[in-house]
């Protein structure tokens, strides 16, 4: 007689961007039951089951390790143990690794179960005040300015709301990109979400980078979102006579770039460029 061998379920579980309590009923339950956990870092992880009374193996899983471990894992859920895989914080595979796992787990018919819960994206786009009937995330930033740049002019003819993750230590130089090819659209930027510090602060690229360059230094994750820029009006007046007007009374000729960049939601490179090949 043969028997049907019965894999394990791999669980995908949402857990707190911050505040511990922020756990469904459901996702605690489950880490529970588990025979294994995944987890980005033990440490961390472990300061989560210990405050719900769940004691766990506990697996490392990261993106530097990301390829091994999928096929440990994999081996696992194929003798039969359940599987729970955790991110540090929030709703694992944004933005965090787990997609070479889970798509190989579907591939095999290993079956794979969400836990859905806290979401840093989401939970800063419902308090943002800007328009969440079409968004778009694109996850962290690129660190290197001119990626950076080239991923913001990509963007500049969306028309939904745009969300990012960006790391303190680069917002100020992030802000002053989105400044110059962005423009005065209005910005939410999310910091410490959840937890005692949380805090929003809203208005234009230049002037939440003037407000966090006023403070000793910029701590906390941070989710940030633009909107939409307005509908410009048609402008026919050459460039270089936009600058040159602008320049004529009194300010300074790169600002006048910037401002008329801005006008047309052009680069302020190519701004400069077409003045200086006329």
């Amino acid at each position: 007689m043969s028997v049907t061998h019965v894999s394990g379920t791999l669980y995908i579980i949402a857990t707190p961007i911050g505040n511990l309590e922020d756990i469904t009923a459901r996702a605690v339950r489950i880490l529970g039951e588990v025979d294994l956990i995944a987890c980005e870092d033990t440490r961390q992880t472990r300061k989560l089951l210990d405050r719900y009374g769940i004691s766990k193996p506990l697996l490392s899983y990261h993106e530097h390790n990301e390829q091994p471990r999928s096929a440990d894992l994999l081996r696992e859920l194929k003798a039969g143990k359940d599987i729970a895989l955790v991110s540090d914080a929030g709703t694992p595979l944004i933005a965090d690794p787990g997609y070479r796992l889970v798509e190989q787990a579907r591939e095999i018919g290993i079956p794979v179960s969400p836990i859905p819960g806290p979401s840093a994206l989401l939970a800063a786009l419902s308090a943002s005040g800007l328009p969440t009937n079409s968004f778009s995330f694109h996850g962290f930033l690129p660190p290197k300015r001119g990626q950076r740049r080239k991923l913001l002019e990509d963007l500049r003819a969306s028309d939904a709301t745009l969300v990012f993750y960006e790391a303190p230590h680069r917002i100020l130089d992030t802000l002053e990109d989105v400044d110059e090819i962005l423009g005065s659209r209005p910005l939410v930027l999310a910091r410490e979400l959840t937890k005692i510090h949380e805090e929003f602060l809203r208005g234009t690229a230049a002037g939440l980078r003037e407000t966090l360059g006023k403070r000793a230094s910029v701590k906390g994750e941070i989710t940030l979102m633009i909107g939409k820029g307005e509908t410009a009006q048609v402008d026919e007046t050459p460039l270089a006579e936009a600058v040159d007007k602008l320049v004529r009374s009194g300010v300074p000729k790169m600002e006048a770039l910037k401002t008329v960049a801005r006008q047309r939601g052009l680069p302020k490179r190519e701004v400069y460029k077409q003045i200086n090949e006329r």
